[in-house]
């Protein structure tokens, strides 16, 4: 049995390290590492007990891609928005889906991103007035963010996303007319998305019904997907099905076999 239960342990170890190292916004929340589910080891001569089937995210009508998916299946399966609401952000595809706490889809929406292509912001932007701000530096980052609502210096709503760089999630704002920001939320293309200065811009009418009630008395997570990075090594997150396909393999080992073969 002692030995069963050391191969039960390396495998485990194993298994979180192809994960990679911590990603630093896991550092700074404790609650953010992914757990493993029913990984107790089983008693000599007890009866196999089946690994949980990964969980699937439903998107319903809405395309997603694939990396949307990936992230979308790993949060629920770890339960790494540790039952909060979330929103995942593709900037490839330029469209944000908000999910109720469970994973169920609550509604979805094209976005407007930062204007430069990349994954991190420029240390200090956050303190910098706008008109400091270079077109190369105007990027929208990638990572995990526990976000929550508030409101700006003119009363408007916005949920914070990366409150350190000053990025939120709020309503399109429209008051530069020769930027056509509502226009370009109304094209199919996500080619002519990118003209902020890093803050995420979706309609109106969806922070109204979607957003806000979504978060309203509550935190939520905030998963911006990366474009320059792969999601495993901004999230460390995994494919649902590949860790499940591993423990039902770890549950029919030859080592857990042979004890069983022993005990009879």
């Amino acid at each position: 049995m002692a030995t069963h239960g050391r191969v039960v342990a390396a495998w485990l170890a194993a298994l979180l390290a192809t994960s990679g190292s911590t990603p630093p916004a896991f550092a700074l929340d404790q609650a953010a590492a992914p757990a493993v589910a029913n990984a107790t080891a089983a008693s000599v001569g007890s009866p196999l007990v089946l690994a949980p089937r990964p969980r699937h995210v439903n998107f319903e009508k809405e395309l997603a891609s694939e990396a949307a998916h990936h992230v979308a299946d790993w949060v629920v399966d770890a339960n790494n928005n540790r039952g909060l609401p979330f929103v995942i952000v593709d900037k490839t595809q330029a469209k944000a889906f908000v999910f109720y706490a469970d994973g169920r889809l609550r509604g979805a929406a094209p976005v407007l991103l930062g204007l430069a292509i990349g994954d991190d912001s420029v240390p200090g932007i956050g303190k910098r007035k706008l008109a400091t701000i270079l077109p190369q530096e105007r990027t929208t980052p990638a990572g995990r963010f526990v976000a929550a609502l508030d409101r700006n210096l003119h009363g408007k709503p916005l949920l914070w996303v990366d409150y350190d760089a000053a990025i939120s999630l709020h309503p399109v704002i429209t008051s530069n007319v020769e930027e056509r920001r509502a226009e370009r939320l109304a094209t199919p293309s996500p080619l002519d998305n990118r003209i902020s200065y890093g803050c995420i811009n979706v309609p109106a009418d969806f922070f109204k019904h979607v957003v806000g009630p979504a978060f309203k008395g509550t935190n939520g997570i905030v998963y911006v997907l990366p474009e320059t990075r792969s999601p495993q090594k901004v999230f460390g997150s995994y494919d649902v099905e590949e860790r499940a396909r591993l423990r039902s393999a770890s549950q029919d080992s030859p080592e857990r076999v042979a004890s069983q073969a022993d005990a009879n």
